[in-house]
């Protein structure tokens, strides 16, 4: 008799950091990755954002989003 024990780690919180030059690249980044991250069942818990301006005007944006767990 064989005997298979399967234990599943979910992963429960997950933070990613995304970066563009251009604001709506930065949107489609993050939305890319939420619908990759749904697969795994994580869904945005809280999203922060800044944007930079260096020295030749040049806007540059970067977000975190933090991920965790989906529960029922």
């Amino acid at each position: 008799m064989i005997n298979l024990n399967f234990q599943l780690d979910f992963i429960e919180d997950k933070v990613e950091f995304f970066e563009a030059t251009k604001l709506d690249d930065l949107e489609k980044k993050i939305n890319d990755q939420i619908e990759t991250n749904k697969a795994i069942m994580l869904e945005v818990h809280h999203v922060a954002h800044q944007m930079h301006m260096d020295e030749n005007g040049r806007r540059f944006y970067s977000a975190v989003v933090h991920f965790k767990l989906k529960r029922k």
